[in-house]
């Protein structure tokens, strides 16, 4: 009889790669955010008008970019949080389209997948 879900020992492994990518994902999001914020920012406040203009185009298309990017960050937090609760209920690593369980390679890599390649693939 095949497993239907991940030993205890696996969860714990899992969570522990949870927690550091959520980590590093947050460190990510903060700096996106800073940027957005001009924190750290060098402007071009003392240059010529027409550089200005040019250089003012070119940073709103800065900023989208990086929105877009923090939004794509936030909604990776979001998957590795619940993720995580996956792992509490302990229905962490079972695909949600087959319930036969998620390879560990794949949850290494991705740890926040709810489908096995088998399932993405027919997608």
């Amino acid at each position: 009889m095949a497993e239907n879900r991940y030993s205890d020992a696996d969860l714990k492994e899992f969570e522990e790669l949870i927690h550091s990518k959520i980590k590093l994902a947050r460190e990510d999001l903060d700096q996106l955010k800073r940027s957005l914020s001009h924190q750290d920012d060098n402007t071009t406040d003392d240059t010529s008008p027409t550089f200005k203009m040019m250089e003012d185009g070119s940073e709103t298309m800065s900023k989208e970019e990086t929105a877009q990017l923090a939004s794509r960050q936030e909604k990776f937090i979001i998957s590795l949080e619940n993720a995580l609760l996956r792992i509490k209920n302990k229905t962490y690593g079972v695909c949600r389209q087959t319930g036969k369980l998620i390879a560990k390679e794949r949850l290494r890599l991705v740890p926040h997948a709810t489908l096995s390649i088998e399932a993405k693939q027919n997608q």
